[in-house]
């Protein structure tokens, strides 16, 4: 399941389906046939394959997407390509089965779709859709942090490479919201590894899992935890130069945090002070970042 409080792609789904799709309508209309007639044409068995006119194929597709039959109408857009693999339809049918599948929660299915059509058509118009339909199908598949997280990782690289690709699209913009909340996602569980090392009181498990927090997604809101989890790790193992540091760099970043507070009183402990030490990773890292 998505990660709950994250932000949907469902309310611009039409809107991206009337922008990357909406010439196949028109299609429709050259040949004489509209959305009604499709839906009076439609063949209860339309799914099981005989040969039909490509027109007839993708007006079957639409009356099941009339009918928010997603599933349904993949297979029929699926079955263009298949009967039609050389017409001007099959190029578009292929984007369409990828979003009818998407809108059925068969995210495989749609990844799988956009990323055949990526390799065939990269050319396309509507090439910019289908890596927006690739991310957001593996978006909408990050599970929670106690599980293991590839789709996650898989959702960012393709959220990233939309952003890259075509900065300028509406595609990008949504992208980049879901970046921050992906990488939000990717901190939460290198923290809940974290948390479970020191309660084992494997000190250097944690570290090498907070270190990870701070040197990848400092822009998460996971950072200012990692920082006094790294104080609390560094102090329990003796190492108060580093302890001091991850103090220090908390309390310059996010001085009015109880995590600050926490940190402090941590080094109280051994009558010490927040002190950066320059030279410690946990000062690159930062200045590498500001």
């Amino acid at each position: 399941m998505p990660i709950p409080g994250l932000i949907s792609a469902r309310p611009i789904r039409a809107a991206l389906l009337v922008l990357a799709l909406g010439t196949a309508l028109g299609g429709c209309s050259l040949l004489g046939l509209d959305k009604d007639d499709a839906s009076n044409d439609l063949n209860k068995d339309a799914a099981e394959y005989r040969e039909r006119p490509v027109e007839q194929i993708y007006g079957d597709a639409w009356a099941q997407i009339n009918k928010r039959n997603w599933e349904e109408a993949a297979k029929q857009f699926n079955e263009v390509d298949r009967q039609h693999p050389y017409s001007v339809w099959a190029r578009r049918a292929q984007l369409m089965s990828a979003f009818c599948s998407y809108q059925a929660n068969k995210y495989g299915d749609a990844v799988a779709t956009a990323d055949q059509y990526i390799s065939l058509h990269p050319g396309s118009k509507e090439v910019a859709y289908a890596f927006y339909l690739k991310a957001i199908s593996l978006y909408e598949q990050i599970v929670d942090v106690n599980r293991d997280q590839a789709n996650t990782q898989g959702a960012l690289v393709a959220l990233q490479d939309v952003v890259q690709r075509f900065p300028d699209t509406e595609y990008a913009r949504d992208a980049t919201l879901k970046i921050d909340l992906t990488q939000d996602h990717l901190a939460g569980k290198e923290m809940a590894v974290g948390r479970y090392y020191l309660t084992r009181g494997d000190y250097i498990g944690g570290i090498n899992r907070f270190k990870a927090v701070v040197q990848q997604y400092q822009t998460t809101p996971q950072i200012a935890e990692a920082l006094e989890r790294l104080t609390e790790a560094y102090y329990a193992l003796g190492l108060d130069s580093e302890a001091q540091t991850a103090a220090a760099v908390l309390g310059a970043n996010y001085p009015g945090s109880q995590w600050y507070t926490d940190a402090y009183n941590i080094l109280r402990g051994r009558n010490l002070k927040p002190k950066e030490d320059k030279g410690s990773w946990i000062s690159q890292a930062f200045h590498r970042i500001l």
